[in-house]
C-alpha cells in the first residue's frame, strides 16, 4: 500500500445522531439528516501534521494537531493497513454542533476512519471500520448508526463480537430535535450516573426498550410514547439541562408521543406524527425561551444511507 500523492482530496459526509432514545442507554441510536461535511486533503508534511480549517463558528475552539479526534482516527486506519502516518488537512462544513448531544464526536471519529480509508483506495472494510470505531468511542450507539445510518441496535454477544441489528422505524414516525446554545460534555453528563442501579430499573428499561422498537417499526402511537421511558440515565441527567423538564412537558402537551435527552445532552428529541412537527418545535424553542436559554428546534427524518464519500473537486 502506497501513500497518495500530495494534493489528493476526498470528501466525506457523515451524519449527526440521535442515542439512547430514552431506555436503549450506550446500545440504540438512529442517524439524522444533519450532517457535517469533511474533505479531506494529502499534504506536505511528517506523518504528525494535521491541519484544521472550520468553516463553522460554532467549531472555534476545535484544533488541529496530533491529538485531534479526527486524526487520531486516522491514525488507527494507517496501523490497520500498515501504512506510515501522512500529513493531513481537514477543511470542515459543521452543521452538528459539537457537545450537543447529536453524535459531533461521533461523526470527527467516522469521518477521519474513513477519509484515510477512501484516500487510500479502501484498505480496510466497513466491518473493520465499524470495528475501530466503536474501539476509539467506547461505546457504539452513535458510532454505528453514522457510518450505517437507520436506526441501529447494537449489544456485545457472549462471544464478546459486537452484533448490530438494524431495526425497522415506520416512515410516518418525524423527529424533533431542539438544540439549545448551551453546552454539555458526555464526560460531565457520565459522571453523575450511579455505578450501580436497582435489578427493577433494568428490568423497566429491558421492557420499555422492547415496547419502543416494536412502536418504531410499527408506527404504533401507544407503543412509543409507553416505551420511551428511562430509568438508567435520564433521572440523573435532567438537573444538568436548564430548562430541560420543560421542554419535554411542552413538547408532550404539543402532541409528541415521547421526548427524551438525545445522547448525553443537552439537546432534547421528541418523536412525532409529521403534522405534529411544527407545533412540537415551536412549542420546545418557546418554553426553553422562557428559561432563558436560546435554541431551534428543526424537524429531521431518519438518514437511512449512512456515510459516504467522493473524491473531492479541486
Amino acid at each position: 500500500m502506497t501513500i497518495p500523492e500530495v494534493g489528493k482530496k476526498v470528501t466525506v459526509s457523515v451524519p449527526s445522531t440521535t442515542a439512547n432514545l430514552g431506555p436503549g442507554f450506550d446500545c440504540l441510536g438512529a442517524a439524522l439528516d444533519l450532517h457535517n461535511e469533511f474533505i479531506f486533503t494529502r499534504i506536505d508534511g511528517g506523518g504528525d501534521r494535521f491541519d484544521l480549517i472550520m468553516e463553522s463558528t460554532d467549531g472555534n475552539h476545535l484544533r488541529g494537531g496530533p491529538e485531534n479526534l479526527v486524526f487520531r482516527a486516522a491514525q488507527k486506519v494507517w496501523a490497520n493497513a500498515n501504512v506510515s502516518p501522512f500529513a493531513l488537512e481537514a477543511r470542515v462544513k459543521l452543521a452538528v454542533p459539537p457537545a450537543r448531544g447529536l453524535g459531533s464526536s461521533a461523526t470527527a471519529i467516522v469521518a477521519g476512519l474513513i477519509g484515510a480509508n477512501a484516500i487510500m483506495e479502501s484498505p480496510l472494510s466497513k466491518e473493520k471500520l465499524l470495528e475501530l470505531a466503536i474501539d476509539i468511542e467506547g461505546h457504539p450507539d452513535n458510532v454505528v448508526p453514522s457510518l450505517l445510518g437507520g436506526l441501529c441496535l447494537t449489544a456485545r454477544s457472549a462471544s464478546q463480537r459486537w452484533r448490530i441489528i438494524r431495526c425497522d422505524w415506520d416512515s410516518s414516525i418525524k423527529a424533533v430535535v431542539a438544540i439549545p446554545a448551551i453546552r454539555l460534555s458526555t464526560s460531565e453528563a457520565r459522571r453523575v450516573m450511579p455505578k450501580n442501579i436497582p435489578i427493577s430499573d433494568a428490568v423497566t428499561n429491558m421492557g420499555a426498550l422492547t415496547l419502543l422498537l416494536n412502536g418504531l417499526k410499527t408506527g404504533n402511537s401507544e407503543l412509543i410514547k409507553e416505551g420511551m421511558f428511562d430509568k438508567l440515565h435520564e433521572p440523573y441527567r435532567w438537573k444538568l439541562i436548564k430548562g430541560g423538564l420543560e421542554v419535554k412537558q411542552a413538547a408532550l402537551e404539543a402532541g409528541a408521543l415521547g421526548c427524551a435527552i438525545s445522547g448525553a445532552g443537552p439537546s432534547i428529541l421528541a418523536l412525532c406524527k409529521s403534522e405534529n412537527g411544527k407545533t412540537i418545535s415551536q412549542a420546545m424553542v418557546k418554553a426553553w425561551e422562557k428559561a432563558g436559554v436560546p435554541s431551534r428546534a428543526p424537524f429531521l427524518n431518519i438518514q437511512t444511507e449512512g456515510s459516504s464519500y467522493t473524491p473531492a473537486i479541486n
